[in-house]
């Protein structure tokens, strides 16, 4: 006869490994949405980037940045340095019970972390988007997966200084998406705005996107593997509470997409006079960013409002960086960062255990851990191999320079 335990066990596991394919599957909507927001001539590029992040990711974490994590002492600041992921559990530990008992596989909490590490890294593709060297975007890979990243997640998801302060993130929209956000800033910083987006005397110049269609259903895609990053951080689902707590992190985190796409919507109609597809997807995505630093506690109506202050948020901040002269092709900077400060921001607006000084030291405490250290690797990257392609390989496109093939080789696409 099997124990009950073991049954819990395996729901919670089956339950875990279906959230983190739900993630997994994130990689297809960040590559589609990015691939829709860039010229054609630069698609094959940055198709080629996120499947090989994901790839540089999955490896990394294995082998160093898990144990980075999740291995060092309770309540520090310098990690431990290991390597890989130690062991199983046991029957006997699962049966013995008690609050120590595990309830889900340990591989299993490696798989959900580990895509979690490669969205991070996912976010810093886009920003750096149609000028940057392929070959130093997965240098930097290497190096953000395996430590920049890690370090960060120690000091709040594995119990270091910033958890015993009280820093509060129930899925990341500090610790993933502020971070994934971070790193693409200081990389724009360093590697400068695409040739002919900027004119004299402040003009800004759009550079549309190939393929709208692609962009939208890359969001729908990444709706619905949210679903999978907020709701398998949970953690567990095989009792009434949490059973409970995951379909109302579902609906909440449903809800503050749909706020954040329509206050985007409203918000660039009252601006531009036309409803621009752009932030509109880009709200979605500031709506699910902001909620997903405490998608349980809020009610619906509130989540449906944190969202859409993110997606009002988004519009504003993709127009303020603009005039900064700070170029993002797809938004990420606006809707990972400034999106996920707020999103940690309104944490203590409905979880009384949070507080605003605990959470603004860890939006201090990420930002600068991960901008500076992702900074200096850049700047490394760029001193040994460059980080920034020609301009003849920028007028003509990434996708020929450094990939040696079009993604639409049938079309006589117009160089600009």
């Amino acid at each position: 006869m099997v124990d009950i335990s073991e049954l819990s066990y395996a729901l919670d596991t089956f339950y875990f490994l279906v959230c983190g394919a739900l993630v997994m599957w994130m990689a297809a909507g960040f590559a589609m949405l990015e691939a829709g927001l860039v010229r054609a001539k630069n698609t094959a590029e940055i198709l080629t980037k996120n499947i090989v992040l994901f790839a540089i990711a999955c490896t990394m974490y294995l082998l160093i940045g898990y144990y980075i994590m999740y291995s060092s002492d309770a309540g520090g600041f310098l990690p431990s340095l290991g390597f890989l992921l130690g062991d199983e559990n046991t029957v006997d530990a699962v049966l013995a019970g008690g609050e120590d008992a595990p309830y889900y596989s340990a591989r299993a909490d490696f798989f959900f972390q580990v895509v979690f590490v490669a969205t991070a890294m996912s976010i810093v593709s886009g920003a750096v988007a149609e000028r940057m060297k392929l070959w130093a975007f997965l240098a930097f890979a290497v190096v953000m997966t395996a430590f920049i990243y890690p370090v960060s997640g120690y000091w709040t998801w594995g119990g270091g200084w910033l958890s015993e302060l009280g820093f509060s993130d129930y899925a990341g929209s500090g610790i993933v998406h502020l971070a994934g956000a971070a790193a693409a800033l200081s990389g724009v910083l360093i590697l400068g705005p695409r040739r002919g987006k900027y004119g004299k005397d402040g003009a800004i110049y759009a550079i549309p996107g190939a393929n709208l269609p692609l962009a939208t259903l890359g969001t729908f895609i990444l709706w619905l593997g949210w679903f999978g990053f907020n709701g398998g951080s949970e953690l567990k689902v095989s009792d009434v509470t949490s059973a409970n707590h995951m379909a109302q992190v579902l609906v909440n985190t449903n809800a503050a997409a749909a706020g954040g796409v329509l206050a985007a919507l409203v918000l660039a109609k009252v601006l531009f006079r036309k409803a621009d597809l752009t932030m509109a997807l880009n709200g979605a995505i500031a709506g699910l960013v902001s909620i997903t630093a405490d998608p349980l506690s809020p009610s619906a109506l509130s989540a449906t409002l944190i969202g859409g202050l993110g997606g009002l948020l988004v519009v504003l901040s993709i127009i303020s960086l603009d005039k900064l002269r700070l170029d993002d092709p797809v938004g990420a900077i606006s809707a990972h960062g400034v999106a996920g400060i707020w999103g940690v921001l309104a944490v203590p607006l409905n979880n009384a255990d949070a507080t605003f000084g605990a959470q603004l030291t860890g939006i201090a405490g990420i930002f600068v851990w991960v901008f500076v250290a992702s900074a200096i690797v850049w700047l490394i990257i760029k001193a040994v191999m460059g980080v920034r392609v020609s301009e003849e390989e920028e007028y003509e496109g990434v996708d020929l320079a450094e990939c040696g093939l079009e993604a639409y080789p049938e079309f006589n696409v117009a160089k600009k």
